[in-house]
Formats: C-alpha cells, sequence, structure tokens
C-alpha cells in the first residue's frame, strides 16, 4: 500500500505542472485573441474615417477665385497693406443649388485685421513664419465660409487664400 500512495502522489505532481501550462497556454491564447480582435477593430474603424476624409477633399473641385481689396494694418512696428483672393469651390462640389458669384469678403477681410493687426515686422519678415501666418489665416477662413446644407452636413465655399499684395512699411 505504501507504494501505491508514492505512485499516487507522483501522478498527482506530474499532473499539476501539466494543468498549470494548460491555463498559462489558455490565458495566453485569450489575452491573444482579445488583443487582436481589439487591434483589428481599431485599424478598420480608423482607416474608414481615415478614407471618408480623403473621399471629402478628393470632391472639392477649385472653382472661381476672388480677389479682394487690399487693406493697410498697423503692425507693432510698421504698417501692413495686404491684399488677398479666395480659391472659390465649384457650386456642384460643394452641393449648393444653382451658382454663385463669389464668396462676401467681408468675413475674410475681418479676419486678415484680426489675425495680423499687431504682429512684429521681424516676424512676418521670415519667410516661414510668414507661410505659417498665411496657412493660419487660410484655416481660419476656410471654416468661416463652411455652410451647413439642407441635409445637415458642412460644406466648404472657400478652400483656400493666395496673397495677391503683402508690403510693410516700417515706422520712423
Amino acid at each position: 500500500m505504501a507504494g501505491k500512495k508514492d505512485d499516487g502522489k507522483a501522478d498527482e505532481t506530474a499532473a499539476a505542472p501539466k494543468k498549470k501550462k494548460m491555463i498559462i497556454i489558455g490565458a495566453v491564447a485569450a489575452v491573444l485573441l482579445a488583443g487582436g480582435t481589439g487591434g483589428g477593430v481599431f485599424m478598420m474603424t480608423k482607416s474608414a474615417s481615415a478614407a471618408e476624409a480623403v473621399k471629402a477633399e478628393e470632391v472639392l473641385v477649385p472653382g472661381d477665385v476672388t480677389a479682394l481689396d487690399p487693406v493697410s494694418l498697423n503692425l507693432a512696428d510698421g504698417y501692413l497693406r495686404i491684399g488677398i483672393a479666395l480659391q472659390g469651390v465649384k457650386a456642384e462640389a460643394a452641393g449648393a443649388h444653382g451658382g454663385s458669384s463669389g464668396p462676401d469678403g467681408n468675413k475674410a477681410l475681418d479676419l486678415v485685421i484680426s489675425h495680423f493687426s499687431g504682429l512684429p515686422m521681424a516676424e512676418l519678415s521670415d519667410p516661414a513664419k510668414r507661410e505659417a501666418h498665411k496657412l493660419a489665416l487660410q484655416e481660419k477662413i476656410v471654416h468661416a465660409y463652411e455652410e451647413k446644407a439642407e441635409d445637415g452636413t458642412m460644406h466648404k465655399t472657400v478652400m483656400g487664400i493666395y496673397f495677391s499684395q503683402f508690403v510693410m512699411q516700417k515706422t520712423r
């Protein structure tokens, strides 16, 4: 009988590591499966939204360019005479009905004045900083000219800006 007890303990000790291995393998498999599923859902969702963003950008077709009258602004240490033009979006691409003579430039001129007034000439003399200001202004203007369609979606009526004049003069 003593031999049988020893054999039973040996069987139990041999079975215990096998059970632990199976539990560990099962847990690792479950974690990998859950992680793979979550990652797949994340990647599929991100890809779909990125594809929609690209699709929305591809729909914009350049329309008429509307030149606005130049304005003179006070800088921190001088004056700036700036003229811009608005790159419109074709009415069909923007989801609008009928033709348009171009956007009203008053919102854009107001944004130009508020953006550039009071800036130092040194900042606007640097081409990289001037381009950064242009891009920031363009983002504001494009957003200001978004219109809500009947179906509730937002459509851009302006897709970009151009500088037609950019002249600075230092005060004495």
